[in-house]
């Protein structure tokens, strides 16, 4: 069935501090593909991932991956390499268009529909910012940013988590402050924050902050980010990772994965290469020294993903710091 001997390799779980999710495997595999690939390639990758033992995917509505994640899970169950989407842990987000009160349920029924799922194991908001309905775009127009009421569109999606429409909710790309605004009203406080994480931006205030809060931290952009997004090599051409590479015989993504497994918090990878997707889940057997922690702590940090998409002259926010806070 599974090939490449990963027929048992079972990824670890970490346990989620609020709603009734079964754990989150620490590695997952994201689905944003950009430049954007068909649904068959992301079909495949999925069952090929399911395969080699991957059992946490991410998608989101503005990915457009939602529905071909669902067929390569029935496909999965068809050919027997699960059992039921019971074993598997489905993310999805909530578009900065439906981050209005009233939309957040008809949302999340629209991704469900497409996932072809009765539930989500967690559920997102996927910016800190609003934009008018209606218009699912990438980039959003500068005159179409709404400052987002956090309050109300919180408690939306603690109704889509009592519905049992999700088993958990969080937020993506929240610093410390807007998380602290959204703790202050939370009756069920956010279980994870999705955010870049990767040994060329640690953001060891925010993860000190979001585990003194109960909240776990899964890093995007791993391994630094390639594609027109963000466009950066930086963690793979990091002559730090490549000489710990090197000595260790592991690939640089190997170190970078396990260094942000050794930190306690999520991963998720996008690679729809199946030689890379198998490399990637090799990263339970082995640990890095401390020598090797210690040289990873002290490369130079810079953020990748600016969000300046999610600035504008008219929204809530008119400069990346005001959307960080200053976490820069």
């Amino acid at each position: 069935m599974a090939t490449n001997g990963c027929h048992h390799l079972t990824v670890p779980e970490i346990a989620l501090s609020s709603g009734d999710a079964r754990k989150i495997p620490v590695l997952g595999l994201g689905t944003a593909a950009d430049p954007p690939v068909d649904s068959e390639t992301i079909q495949n990758a999925v069952f090929h991932a399911i395969e080699q033992g991957y059992r946490h995917f991410d998608t989101a509505a503005l990915y457009n991956s939602e529905h071909a994640l669902g067929e390569a899970i029935a496909k999965a169950i068809d050919h027997g390499l699960i059992k039921s989407r019971a074993e598997l842990f489905i993310t999805s987000k909530l578009w900065c268009s439906d981050a209005h009160a009233e939309h957040v349920l008809p949302a999340i029924q629209k991704s469900l529909r497409m996932l072809n799922m009765e539930y989500l194991d967690l559920y997102l908001i996927h910016w800190p910012v609003s934009a008018k309905p209606g218009n699912y775009e990438y980039p959003i127009k500068e005159k179409d940013f709404i400052p987002m009421d956090f309050k109300s569109v919180w408690k939306a999606m603690e109704d889509c988590q009592k519905r049992g429409l999700t088993k958990a909710i969080g937020v993506s790309n929240f610093s410390c402050k807007k998380l602290s605004d959204v703790l202050a009203i939370a009756s069920i406080p956010p279980s994870v924050n999705e955010v870049e994480v990767n040994p060329c931006w640690q953001q060891k205030k925010l993860r000190d902050f979001c585990k003194d809060n109960g909240i776990l931290v899964v890093a995007y952009a791993s391994l630094g980010s390639f594609g027109t997004f963000y466009g950066t090599n930086r963690v793979m051409e990091s002559e730090v990772l490549k000489e710990i590479a090197q000595a260790r015989g592991k690939t640089v993504p190997q170190v970078s994965l396990r260094w942000a497994y050794e930190q306690g918090i999520g991963v998720l990878v996008k690679s729809f290469n199946k030689e890379r997707m198998k490399q990637n889940l090799e990263l339970f057997s082995w640990e890095l020294t401390k020598e090797e922690s210690n040289k990873i702590s002290s490369i130079p940090q810079t953020r990748a993903c600016l969000g300046k998409d999610y600035t504008s002259p008219y929204g809530p926010y008119k400069t990346i710091d005001e959307l960080w806070d200053g976490e820069l």
